[in-house]
Formats: C-alpha cells, sequence, structure tokens
C-alpha cells in the first residue's frame, strides 16, 4: 500500500510539473488517503504484535 502511495504521489508531481493541476491535485489526494491508511494498518499491526508477545 505504500508502493501505490508513491506512485500516486510521483504521479502528482508529474502531473504539476506539466501544468495538470487537476489531476496532480487528484493524485495527491489519492496517494495522501493511501498513505494514512497504510499508517493506521501499521499502528494496528504494531499493537496487535505487541498484545500478543512473542509467538511459538
Amino acid at each position: 500500500m505504500l508502493r501505490w502511495a508513491i506512485i500516486f504521489f510521483v504521479i502528482a508531481l508529474i502531473a504539476a510539473v506539466f501544468g495538470f493541476g487537476g489531476i496532480a491535485g487528484a493524485a495527491s489526494g489519492i496517494a495522501q488517503i493511501l498513505f494514512f491508511v497504510f499508517i493506521v494498518l501499521l499502528l494496528v499491526s504494531v499493537v496487535m504484535h505487541l498484545i500478543r508477545g512473542r509467538g511459538v
């Protein structure tokens, strides 16, 4: 998921350089959403790992 966020961020940068403001804004928004979803899933994973402790 982080890979997709980075891909959309790069698309937003390229679109902004070429002057496509609408596309750059949309790609930037998608990248932000994916990044925050990634962060939430990462935190849930870390908390679950800490709750379970070391596996056998």
